[in-house]
């Protein structure tokens, strides 16, 4: 059985830093591109980042880039998504996924939510104003 699951999260003031980290147990995909969403009250969920298979390649929304650095330690099968600057509108709930489609692959960088097979129950991160 295939889990993830998501730690990190919590409540930080405006302009602080957080950093998420999302563990897989189970079978074995380390190779897998992972991917970092966040659901806000009343929102859609939406993409955040991802990172191919290799680690090689990564993709952010613009609302996060040069603010938020997803990385990955496949040795330890373990998915971060480090944030900085953050801002009261980053309140969500994050979710980490992971993909099974082009394992390996260094270009692949999923951002739809179907292009993902597993996810995590999630981790809230609050920023205060």
């Amino acid at each position: 059985q295939v889990q993830l699951v998501e730690s990190g999260g919590g409540l930080v003031q405006a302009g602080g830093s957080l950093r998420l980290s999302c563990a897989a147990s189970g079978r074995t995909f380390s190779r897998y591109a992972k991917g970092w969403f966040r659901q806000a009250p009343g929102k859609e969920r939406e993409f955040v980042a991802s990172v191919s298979g290799s680690g090689g390649s990564t993709y952010y929304a613009d609302s996060v880039k040069g603010r938020f650095t997803i990385s990955r330690d496949n040795a330890k099968n373990t998915v971060y998504l480090q944030m900085n600057s953050l801002k009261a509108e980053d309140t969500a709930v994050y979710y980490c996924a992971a993909s099974s489609r082009h394992s390996g692959s260094n270009y692949y960088v999923p951002t739809l939510r179907g292009s993902y097979d597993y996810w995590g129950q999630g981790t809230q991160v609050t920023v205060s104003s």
